[in-house]
């Protein structure tokens, strides 16, 4: 036998005792003080040798244990060591089996663990100092409690085995007639009585155990997880704070170190188009969630000569000679000299609309473990839990574009269309801002489905959209003003999930159009981007470039969002444009952000200034004084409970009588949700989609007894819009849904015979 210093026992989990070991054919066995510790069985000569010399030590983890008859038991790993014991009685020897099972339990657990433990520390990406100890401590109590669960388990094997032999020994002496069996039956019914109570014991003794240490630190692991969650919440904060002072920062540096000293007013620095942005923008970084790099300003603005503002107003159109009326916006210049100009109409609200929905209940459910099944699919083909939705549909999502009308109402008191094109890009850019902090998809309309937004009497105008195509989904919108203006667009959507991130892609085009002037306006929506699939906070980017025509005059205003990245220097969620007339000449230049505001300036001279990047000469501008075009809403008190809706999207789908059947509100999944009802809008929805699958088959069997008549015109049936006609649109040569007519005169009517039953 190799000698080795005995492992020192753990105080209660060490088991000690004399047992008769098999030495060889000569002394038969001997009797030897063991130790059974740490899953580790140890003999010594005896008790005194335990401080110094270890006859032989055997492991359990991967040791067997056999019993031959009521006293005698082996144990071997394998071949190499092989243990022959003999207890002095089936009582004791019953104990030691016990203990060696439980030994052996806890060994293989902590073998697995141990294996565990160092691929996470090995592989951890977070391995500082800072979280060893509290990692340690974890694992520690982790291991403990599964060495309990693991005590109980065996125990457990231990009583039925015991449980099943006493009941067969009770058997046996029922059945005994004669007495002289009597007195040995009644010996062995009593020695398995004593091993049952024995068992029993134990298996008390461990449960008590478990849940005494559970009990103990339930309490100190909800305190530590509510730690957490409070530290966690407070990081991010922090983290948004020092990311908004750090563009500050920056901001201020690059506006005293690019601006002349003659216009260091920092109200002017910070107001002054994209003027701070001059020479910081030359860098290329990487941006993390888009293919293309980071490309410099294609312009740069300086402020104007100061003889440009003492010019009187007859020289530059609508610009007054007096200092003191520099802070108006052009247009209301040009609107007050005007006496034809119409003067607003006071519109009183018909009724007293809500301000408040149902908090957002706190459902949790990962997204990843559905989204991780969809990568690279179109996600409209995808039906998706509620859980990710908001109470709106797509429907009333494009009627929001409309929280802004008062920038289409100044548009169209508007005589010059270069200004007019400032407000349109302003209320292209608008209509982005309630997308900020909204992660919540919308419901995806179905088929036939339709929204009216009746606010004429309050604003001015109606909206009416309708779905108008399912595969791919396709949403028309129409709404009209008494102010003079019209708009309409047909919204396509498809969507791709990389991964990392969800790319939402808008196709079709938005149309406006002005009754006055007979200005025909056209531009396409920007990319959405939501990020953090994987993992952290869902958080939202708008991205890409827009292009504002005027069919009419052929005036263009591009526009440029700037895709987020933590290396950028520029503001985030930055908006750039210039506005330029049929010969391409510039007019006005538009900055801002499409979260907050937008400024525009009157350019008075270019020309072209330094080599930007890759040798890219960019434009300078001398601008006037940045004046203020639009600014954000404050969201309601207690949005963030309500899914950051905006105060037009908290009154979208309140009830109201006399809309049609098949409008939005009445949406029975939609309703439920927002009424807090999850589970019941989940299985609503499912409903809803499987009626629609339905009504599609029964389309197509129809399309193909069409298809096969002989009359004459016979085709397949495809479905036609209600409210909506497909043209060809001969101003901008676009395909798509117009309004025909009929919707309002049928509310007014109270007649909706025309209606499908959608839901």
């Amino acid at each position: 036998m190799s000698e080795a210093k005995s492992p020192t026992p753990t105080p209660g989990d060490t088991y000690k005792g004399w047992l008769f070991k098999w030495t060889n054919y000569i002394k038969g066995y001997q009797r030897r003080w063991f130790v059974l510790s740490n899953g580790l069985l140890s003999y010594y000569r005896t008790q005194a040798e335990m401080g110094h010399t270890c006859r032989g030590t055997i492991n359990l983890a991967t040791a067997n244990i056999a019993v031959e008859d009521s006293c005698n038991f082996v144990i071997s790993n394998g071949g190499a060591q092989t243990y022959h014991l003999k207890a002095s009685s089936e009582v004791e020897r019953q104990r030691w089996i016990t203990a060696l099972e439980l030994a052996k339990a806890k060994a293989v657990q902590m073998q697995a663990e141990s294996a565990n433990s160092f691929t996470e520390s090995y592989f951890s990406p977070n391995s500082g100092q800072g979280g060893d100890c509290r990692n340690t401590e974890i694992q520690s109590t982790l291991r403990t409690l599964n060495s309990k669960v693991e005590d109980l388990a065996t125990c457990n094997d231990l009583i039925v085995k015991h449980g099943s032999a006493l009941q067969r020994s009770l058997s046996e002496l029922e059945g005994l007639r004669v007495a002289v069996d009597m007195g040995e039956k009644v010996k062995q019914v009593t020695e398995r009585a004593t091993l049952f109570r024995i068992t029993s014991n134990a298996m008390i003794n461990a449960c008590r155990d478990f849940l005494s240490m559970a009990q103990s630190h339930s309490k100190r692991w909800q305190k530590a997880l509510q730690t957490e969650r409070e530290q966690r919440i407070r990081l991010e904060e922090t983290l948004e704070q020092l990311a908004k002072q750090h563009n500050h920062l920056e901001r201020a540096f690059r506006g005293a170190t690019v601006l002349p000293p003659s216009f260091s007013n920092p109200a002017l620095g910070n107001k002054g188009a994209v003027s701070g942005k001059a020479d910081a923008s030359d860098e290329d970084d990487d941006n993390e969630f888009f293919d293309a790099m980071e490309e410099p300003a294609e312009f740069i603005t300086v402020p104007a000569d100061p003889k440009y503002h003492r010019r009187s107003g007859s020289n530059i159109s609508g610009i007054s000679s007096e200092t003191g009326t520099d802070d108006q916006s052009f247009d209301e210049l040009s609107l007050a000299s005007n006496p034809e100009s119409p003067q607003p109409l006071e519109l009183e609200p018909v009724r007293q609309r809500r301000t408040r929905i149902p908090d957002k209940p706190n459902y949790y459910l990962n997204l990843w473990s559905i989204m991780k099944n969809c990568i690279g699919k179109e996600l409209s083909k995808i039906p998706m839990p509620v859980n990710f939705n908001e109470p709106l549909s797509m429907l009333q999502r494009l009627s929001e574009d409309l929280e802004y009308y008062e920038l289409l109402d100044k548009a169209a008191k508007c005589h010059s269309s270069l200004e007019q094109m400032c407000y349109v890009a302003a209320f292209t850019v608008s209509s982005y801002s309630t997308t900020v902090h909204r992660t919540g998809k919308p419901f995806n309309p179905l088929l036939g489905e339709t929204f009216e937004l009746d606010r004429h009497r309050e604003c001015g105008y109606r909206s009416l959209c309708e779905q108008v195509s399912h595969h791919p989904p396709a949403a028309a919108h129409h709404a009209f003003s008494e102010k003079g203006w019209t708009l309409r667009q047909e919204i396509t959507l498809a969507s791709k999930f990389r991964g990392k991130y969800l790319s939402i892609m808008p196709l079709g085009s938005i149309q406006c159009i002005f009754e006055k002037s007979n200005n025909h306006y056209s531009w396409k929506k920007v990319t959405t981007t939501v990020h953090n699939i994987i993992v952290g906070k869902l958080w939202i980017d708008q991205s890409g470039e827009i292009d504002v025509v005027n069919h009419k005059t052929g005036d263009r205003c591009h526009l440029k969002f700037a895709p987020y990245s933590y290396f950028s220097r520029d503001v985030p969620r930055k908006v750039t444009g210039v506005v330029t007339d049929k010969d391409g000449k510039a007019h006005y230049v538009l900055s801002g952000t499409w979260d907050e505001k937008m400024e525009f300036s009157k350019i008075m001279q270019s020309s072209k200034g330094e080599n930007g990047t890759e040798g890219k000469q960019r434009t300078v501008y001398q601008t006037l004084k940045a004046k203020e075009i639009w600014r954000k809403n404050p969201l309601p008190e207690g949005a963030e409970n309500m899914y950051y809706f905006s105060s037009l999207a908290l009154t979208l789908n309140e009830p109201e009588e006399g809309v049609a059947p098949t409008d939005s509100r009445r949406r029975p999944d939609q309703r439920l949700m927002e009424e807090g009802h999850w589970d019941e809008a989940n299985a609503e929805k499912q409903r809803l989609e499987e009626k629609q699958r339905s009504a599609r088959r029964e389309r197509e069997k129809e399309a193909v007894k069409a298809a096969s008549s002989p009359e004459e015109g016979a085709h397949p049936d495809t479905y036609q819009a209600l409210w909506f006609e497909k043209i060809d649109d001969p101003v901008s040569g676009e395909t798509l849904h117009i309004y025909k007519g009929g919707y309002w005169e049928a509310k007014e009517q109270g007649n909706w015979d025309l209606c499908s039953d959608i839901f």
